[in-house]
């Protein structure tokens, strides 16, 4: 069975940057997507962004359009979100998944459409 292992994740400053990466092994096939979430303490988890494999097609949240970046090295099998002008409201852990089977691209922000989690990293941004 495949894996997924989030790091990058620390404690910043408002306006500062991370860069979160996801790592896959393990898996016999590959996937249509990997995407980020995140969820803050007392609320729902939330899409964040999403890379489509098969087209390089990226998709992103409102709230991190401009400020947020994903990318993939395939070469290294991993999907980083580069994180800048961080605000308090980033603070989340934030998770990573692939999408192998019923795989829609305009619910890409749809958290039932992804099939394996990694265990998530802490992000905390506060002055």
């Amino acid at each position: 069975q495949g894996q997924l292992v989030e790091s990058g994740g620390g404690s910043v400053h408002p306006g500062g940057s991370l860069r979160l990466s996801c790592t896959t092994s393990g898996f016999s096939s590959g996937y249509y997507a990997i995407g980020w979430f995140r969820q803050a303490p007392g609320k729902e988890r939330e899409a964040v962004s999403c890379l489509s494999v098969t087209d390089g097609i990226t998709n992103y949240a409102e709230s991190v359009k401009g400020r947020f970046t994903i990318f993939r090295d395939s070469a290294e099998n991993t999907v980083y979100l580069q994180m800048s002008s961080l605000k308090p409201e980033d603070t989340a852990v934030y998770y990573c998944a692939t999408a192998h089977y019923n795989w829609w691209p305009t619910r890409w922000f749809d958290s039932h459409m992804y099939d394996y989690w990694g265990q998530g990293t802490q992000v905390t941004v506060s002055s």
